[in-house]
């Protein structure tokens, strides 16, 4: 079994890679590699897809590179592999992003990406740091998961879905923030599970169990 965290040149993948080589290694999942190669992806049994930055340039870096996303959507949509997308790679899922101007995204989860709002009582954007959660769904991925553990966020967009269902967990920052999107065999998170630590590391020990 064998778990691919895609490389498009967005962020440092050391860290994830870390986290989930320990989980794969604690849950007896496999093996977890780090690459740009569609082949590679056409392979994997689970996908997970990181991002770092501006969504444009999150997009256009993925799409830059041939065959890689066509790749990712095969395996994931049309051959239904397991898929987590992390920060900036969990926006991409939704249909349009909207930070310097619109950039279509991959259309799986119908919503917009936009910017979180200030609000008042001092709150910040980017939301950057540790926040409590609050769980909307129950989902296979969240397993454990209680309500007011914490995760570790920056950011200073989110996904709005278009569809309620599709909304598995939020954070508050001046008002609900989207922390978890989901259906079938895709998940998404806005924060980092890599970095948040044993919250993380039980959402992916779970991603690599899950069999949807």
């Amino acid at each position: 079994m064998t778990t691919v965290i895609v490389d498009y040149q967005s962020g440092n993948l050391h860290s994830a890679e870390k986290s989930f080589v320990r989980m794969a290694a604690e849950t007896g999942s496999g093996r977890v590699i780090v690459s740009s190669d569609p082949e590679a992806v056409l392979a994997a049994d689970r996908i997970v897809l990181p991002g770092v930055g501006a969504f444009a340039d999150c997009r256009n870096g993925l799409m830059a590179v041939p065959g890689l996303f066509e790749a990712i959507r095969r395996r994931v949509i049309d051959e239904e592999a397991p898929f987590l997308g992390i920060c900036v790679g969990s926006q991409m899922m939704a249909s349009v992003g909207t930070e310097d101007g619109e950039t279509p995204g991959f259309g799986w989860i119908p919503g917009r990406v936009v910017r979180i709002k200030p609000g008042s009582g001092g709150i910040k954007v980017p939301h950057m740091g540790w926040n409590a959660l609050e769980l909307r769904a129950t989902h296979p991925v969240l397993e454990g998961i209680e309500p007011g553990d914490h995760a570790y966020f920056v950011h200073s967009y989110h996904v709005v879905p278009e569809h309620e269902e599709h909304l598995l967990a939020t954070v508050q920052h001046g008002g609900p923030v989207t922390a978890v999107i989901g259906r079938d065999n895709i998940v998404g998170t806005q924060f980092h599970p890599e970095k948040s630590q044993a919250t993380g590391l039980r959402l992916i020990a779970n991603f690599l169990r899950w069999r949807p």
